[in-house]
């Protein structure tokens, strides 16, 4: 709230501010004895109608300025009527006298133009701005006497200020742009991971589960119930897991964080316990040393090694009959080992195989945390999947 109220100070002070040289301008016209330059208006008010539409185009509020009046009109029109008052003094010789009013809107809007206005039409608007506020010295005489000319030097520095400080400020507004472009995309990625991840497992399952059903329809249909419910509960899972994912895309509040996809220690006895089919035996070995206040990066970590080891089971070696999972930690490292006696025996359709995408992105997880993860065959047969972290995020 501080910095927001400081902020409208802020802006309430400059505004004030170019009202006020404004008006100096408009003064500094009327005490003058020249004559009028454009025919029709007096002095004061030529002078007027350059300074309202100056303070028009940079003090409008953003939010009730119309579609039309985009950063290149309001850089472009003030700048155009300086250059047009300034070209009439030229040609009847009118008054010579400018303000601080002109000088500092024309500044303003060449920082509006070289920092908002498109790339291209910032370069045309900034000249148009920054060529008025040099020719300023030189209305109404053509001559430069050296009070002019020490006006012009200080009107150079002057431009080159504001014109560094916008392109500044525009630089650190794109890298600002990029980089919350890049975390969005980091972030989209990392959530169709997750998706995948949990889909994958679930839905995999359900195939495998149907093929079962179909074999046993013939041969033991009396024991279809088990698998049915099997069927049932994957594909509950299944909708749960894209039901919490897009909970965290829609909702960042407070909740999101208690819908995020499960993924901790607590999960993995769960995760097995729902995966064996008939004639697999599931095994879960976890050391008492690996404690539950691990942090959650670690966990979900984790918890994708299984998942993603169990899954390739079900797509590989589905005729696996032992399956051991084992968690141990040793001078601060979490070893996450998932090993199988699979053949390869039975097979899925080719549709179902996963694109290798699971280990890649679960290598870059594992990676990313300090940590190793190798798979492989086994010398006894089958196939393992072992990965060792950091028991704590780096």
């Amino acid at each position: 709230m501080r910095s927001v109220s400081a902020w409208g100070c802020a802006r309430g002070f400059a505004v004030a501010l170019l009202v006020a040289v404004g008006v100096v301008d408009v003064a500094l016209y009327a005490g003058s004895d020249g004559s009028s330059v454009l025919p029709g208006l007096g002095t004061v008010w030529q002078t007027l109608v350059v300074v309202l539409v100056g303070l028009a185009a940079v003090l409008w509020p953003a939010r009730r300025r119309p579609h039309w009046l985009t950063p290149q009109v309001r850089t472009a029109v003030p700048a155009l009527a300086s250059l047009l008052l300034t070209a009439a003094s030229l040609l009847v010789r009118g008054p010579v006298v400018f303000g601080p009013g002109e000088m500092t809107i024309l500044l303003s809007l060449l920082f509006i133009a070289v920092r908002h206005c498109p790339p291209r039409w910032a370069l045309v608007c900034g000249s148009l701005d920054a060529g008025a506020l040099l020719i300023l010295p030189v209305r109404g005489d053509a001559t430069l006497s050296s009070d002019a000319m020490g006006l012009e030097m200080i009107g150079l520095v002057l431009v080159g200020l504001v014109a560094g400080l916008a392109s500044y400020l525009r630089s650190m507004d794109y890298r600002r742009t990029v980089a919350v472009s890049d975390t969005r995309r980091s972030e989209r990625l990392a959530i169709a991971a997750d998706l995948h991840d949990f889909v994958a497992h679930h839905v995999t399952g359900i195939l495998v589960q149907t093929q079962m059903a179909r074999m046993m329809a013939t041969t033991q249909p009396q024991d279809l119930d088990p698998v049915l419910a099997g069927i049932e509960r994957a594909a509950t899972e299944a909708l749960a897991s894209m039901r919490r994912t897009v909970g965290v895309l829609r909702d960042t509040g407070e909740g999101a964080a208690d819908r995020r996809p499960v993924g901790d220690l607590a999960g993995i006895a769960e995760l097995i316990e729902n995966f064996a089919t008939p004639g697999q035996g599931v095994v879960l070995r976890r050391d008492p040393a690996v404690t539950d206040d691990l942090s959650h990066e670690v966990q979900a970590a984790a918890f994708r090694v299984v998942q993603e080891a169990l899954t390739n089971i079900r797509r590989h070696a589905a005729d696996a009959t032992h399956i051991e999972v084992v968690l141990g930690q040793d001078t601060g490292r979490l070893e996450v080992t998932v090993v199988d006696d699979g053949r390869g025996g039975i097979r899925l359709p080719p549709a179902a195989h996963g694109g290798g995408f699971g280990l890649v992105g679960l290598n870059e997880r594992v990676t990313a945390l300090g940590g190793t993860m190798d798979t492989g065959p086994r010398g006894a047969g089958g196939w393992g999947v072992r990965a060792v972290f950091p028991a704590r995020k780096p």
